[in-house]
């Protein structure tokens, strides 16, 4: 299937790295982060990739020349969609490329995500959009107070923490006809478009699943790839 991968905003709270390159050419070990997002998919041998550029988007049009050797397996087509377009505007810019069926993602979060189990849900709920659903990691301790008085102190229950927007979409191309503009956003103006429609699905994902978002985050990433154990890499 095609994949396109949404890769042109600005970045800003990960700023110390953005200010002279685009978030997902930052690098986790000695490839961006956008590299391994298509890695990933290439694992399950999907190999047509759209890389939806804009803020910096020179710089990831000259990585993908200079390695072309690296990809050669794969059509990686890197597209200017805009510096201040948005996400939903970025898709909408892409229609006259995309096939009837096709995945999306960010160019700044990975997970172990079955990609197989993501279109076979797609597919069974006939939906125009089906959203890859994530419970965010437990970050803080939850305090249980009667009064003033701290009676319990314990770490945050995952069980308690709400479904969320994961990224990894497997959406049809008739999404496109929810976007209205360069300036709408897909997570916000279109998905309430679809979940209003009764077009939105969501498959259900509990395994490993980590956004890049902040400076910490990424060293976060850095650590589990230094240690061998990235959750991402398949097992081969």
């Amino acid at each position: 299937m095609q994949v396109v991968i949404l890769a042109g905003g600005f970045g800003t709270r990960l700023s110390e790295e953005t200010q002279v390159t685009p978030k997902p050419m930052v690098k986790i070990g000695v490839d961006p982060i956008l590299t391994h997002i298509i890695n990933y998919y290439y694992s399950f041998g999907h190999k047509e990739f759209i890389i939806a550029a804009g803020y910096k988007q020179e710089l990831i049009h000259d990585y993908f020349h200079r390695n072309r050797s690296k990809f050669q397996k794969m059509d990686v087509l890197v597209v200017d969609t805009g510096l201040n377009t948005n996400t939903g505007g970025r898709i909408r810019r892409l229609e006259p490329l995309l096939h009837q069926k096709f995945f999306l993602t960010y160019g700044d979060g990975l997970s172990d995500v079955d990609l197989e189990e993501l279109v076979r849900v797609h597919i069974y709920n006939e939906k125009s959009a089906t959203v890859t659903a994530v419970k965010p990691p437990a970050r803080f301790g939850a305090l249980t107070i009667e009064g003033d008085l701290v009676t319990k102190f314990g770490e945050k229950d995952p069980s308690a923490v709400s479904w969320i927007n994961g990224g990894f979409f497997c959406l049809e191309k008739n999404v496109c006809t929810y976007i209205t503009s360069d300036e709408e956003s897909f997570e916000g103006n279109t998905m309430s478009k679809l979940v209003e429609s009764e077009e939105l699905a969501a498959y259900k994902h509990s395994g490993w699943w980590q956004p890049m978002d902040t400076l910490r985050e990424k060293k976060l990433l850095q650590e589990l790839w230094d240690s061998g154990t990235a959750p991402w890499v398949p097992i081969k």
